[in-house]
């Protein structure tokens, strides 16, 4: 992103009025350091945390996380919803674009930002998945998927029962060697 584009992230961030951990990696802008306004940092004390790195997986599953703003990259997409978190979407390339579709159309548990990022938009887009009708919605749905991918990963769930039948067929029937 340029550092306009994350000026307006920040601002956006500041104005939605909740709580927030920001991580801002050393290359997030493009050829360029990130430089937050003073006025930025003033505005989130005791509300806002920038941080360079985070455990992703774990924050995710923290109970006061109530949405995940995401370039919406496959990894990024499968913990969100393994986690029951709603996302906001801001895509970029690659696959990027259709999880970002299927996610907010499709599975109902997402928001996209837009290419040209606005504070109003972003601001706008946290209050509502934060506490509007259509946040509460995504929120059900995110829990439902969650609920699922368990399911599927329990004993005598499919994705369980998958794996063991992979590693039955490749690695203990001498590592897949069969010829056709």
């Amino acid at each position: 992103m340029t550092n306009e584009e994350l000026v307006e992230f920040a601002w956006g961030l500041a104005n939605s009025g909740h709580d927030f951990l920001w991580i801002i990696r050393p290359d997030l802008v493009n050829g360029d350091a990130a430089v937050l306004p003073p006025e930025f940092l003033e505005a989130i004390k005791g509300r806002g945390h920038l941080a360079s790195w985070c455990p992703q997986e774990v924050v995710l599953r923290h109970e006061a996380v109530g949405v995940f703003l995401t370039h919406s990259g496959w990894n990024s997409t499968m913990e969100s919803l393994c986690a029951g978190v709603p996302m906001l979407c801001w895509p970029f390339f690659a696959e990027q674009q259709t999880n970002c579709r299927y996610k907010c159309v499709e599975w109902g548990v997402a928001m996209e930002i837009g290419h040209d990022v606005r504070r109003e938009v972003v601001e706008e887009k946290i209050r509502e998945v934060m506490g509007g009708e259509k946040g509460k919605e995504m929120h059900r749905r995110a829990v439902e998927w969650q609920e699922t991918g368990l399911r599927a990963t329990w004993p005598g769930g499919r994705s369980y029962a998958n794996l063991h039948k992979l590693v039955a067929d490749v690695l203990l029937s001498g590592g897949g060697n069969k010829s056709s």
